[in-house]
């Protein structure tokens, strides 16, 4: 295991077409949130930012996916979100596209690796706080 892979949660936490997990890393100058949704059998993960109205996407916390549990949207002015890609299908966000995070699942635990773009959180609430990797 790379000493910089991030744990996000276990993989059961990871439903189908549910709810996220947020997570928190600095994407930008400040602390940001990361989330990860499991569509299509796969983990996906953004950071929680829309790229038009730069609000979290989340209408409640880990709620991303609309009714039908089919694009990700924002719950500010409802843009609709690729969860494979996060390219934007719908809405004011024209061509945008959510900023992604490299996920991966490994032993039943779901993980995230920091980049130049989606660092670690400096200072961080508990409860969004992904464990840094032994």
């Amino acid at each position: 295991m790379a000493r910089h892979e991030r744990l996000i949660c276990d993989s059961a936490a990871l439903v189908d077409g549910g709810k996220g997990v947020r997570f928190a890393l600095a994407a930008h100058p400040g602390e940001e949130r990361g989330f990860a949704v499991r569509h299509g059998g796969k983990v996906c993960a953004f950071v929680n930012r829309c790229p038009h109205a730069w609000t979290e996407l989340d209408w409640q916390p880990g709620e991303f996916l609309d009714s039908g549990r089919e694009f990700i949207l924002c719950s500010i002015h409802g843009a609709a979100y690729a969860p494979q890609t996060g390219q934007c299908l719908g809405g004011p966000c024209g061509r945008g596209r959510l900023l992604r995070i490299d996920a991966f699942e490994r032993d039943g635990a779901v993980w995230w690796q920091p980049t130049r773009d989606t660092r670690p959180a400096p200072v961080s609430t508990p409860e969004l706080q992904g464990s840094p990797s032994p």
